[in-house]
């Protein structure tokens, strides 16, 4: 499977396997937000997840995929790093702020600062119906979080400071996109890079977690906790892995603007799931968001 991944890197059938990997990132990562914003305190959840997917990733990293070669280990590190602080703005942002709120603000702000990085990263460059899908999209998310900030009737008191943490997070989302598409393209085997960056983000925010479990006077239950922890990795796997695989075989910038996608499925579990309210209003915004995507793709 490697080779043939790696034999159609750059070409039509990479463009469409990469285009079915971004859409089915955007759906699952929607769920992966709700899963850490849901039943649990947000951190638990996180924590619950990122050490099961580390657990479950460390036999392939150590005994399956090839070791990384020695220029790795620094990108391995920087992985860590950014992949942390991200995951901290996004605790404090999912603490402070209602999901329908916050979500759209740091899945707005991503794909803008990802595309232009991937410009000047990677050379990559839009066109100019691209740009107006770009804005579309854009137009469609913020305008979805305008919309759920304005009929909002819960947790106005942290509002301000849950949006700036989720500005910050957009901005980590853009950071993470591109840094991930450089390291997945440095390793002779993508899954390499995958089942190594998975054992190794799984290592920060499960002791956090396990400290905070601790200090809490009535802590939750360990097994629906750890049920969704392990459910959570299974959906990373496959949302963090498909956008990554995504970013090697086609551009990053549509990649990381066709991902955005989830807002729409956010808006969609929000409303099933987490019972928030949803109108006319927010299904024509969603539908603004769609299209954006389609002349991103379209505009290529």
């Amino acid at each position: 499977m490697t080779d043939w991944l790696i034999s159609i890197e750059g070409t039509e059938a990479g463009h469409q396997l990469a285009l079915a990997l971004a859409i089915m990132a955007a759906f699952l990562h929607a769920v992966f937000g709700a899963l850490q914003k849901g039943r649990h305190d947000p951190w638990l959840s996180r924590g619950a997840i990122d050490g099961a997917y580390g657990l479950m990733a460390a036999p392939f990293a150590l005994f399956v995929v090839p070791w990384p070669e020695p220029h790795m280990w620094a990108i391995f590190a920087g992985a860590f790093v950014i992949h942390t602080i991200y995951k901290l703005l996004q605790a404090y942002a999912y603490t402070r702020g209602a999901y329908t709120v916050v979500y759209p603000v740091v899945r707005g702000t991503g794909p803008l600062f990802a595309v232009v990085g991937a410009g000047l990263i990677f050379g990559e460059h839009f066109t100019p119906v691209q740009w107006l899908g770009v804005a579309t999209l854009l137009a469609g998310i913020f305008g979805l979080a305008l919309y759920n900030y304005l009929y909002l009737v819960t947790a106005r008191e942290t509002l301000v400071a849950a949006l700036g943490f989720a500005f910050a997070t957009g901005l980590f989302v853009a950071l993470y996109t591109t840094y991930d598409a450089y390291g997945i393209r440095a390793t002779a085997n993508p899954f390499t890079f995958l089942a190594w960056f998975f054992m190794i983000d799984g290592i920060a925010i499960p002791i956090i977690a396990t400290l905070r479990y601790r200090s809490m006077i009535d802590p939750p239950d360990l097994g629906p906790l750890l049920t969704r922890g392990v459910i959570g990795a299974v959906i990373a796997f496959f949302s963090f892995g498909g956008i990554m695989l995504a970013t090697r075989l086609d551009k990053v910038g549509e990649a990381a603007v066709l991902r955005e996608t989830s807002t729409v499925f956010a808006a969609l579990i929000g409303w099933l799931v987490l019972k928030e309210t949803v109108g006319p209003r927010r299904v024509a915004l969603m539908a603004l968001i769609a299209l954006g995507a389609v002349i991103v793709e379209i505009g290529g």
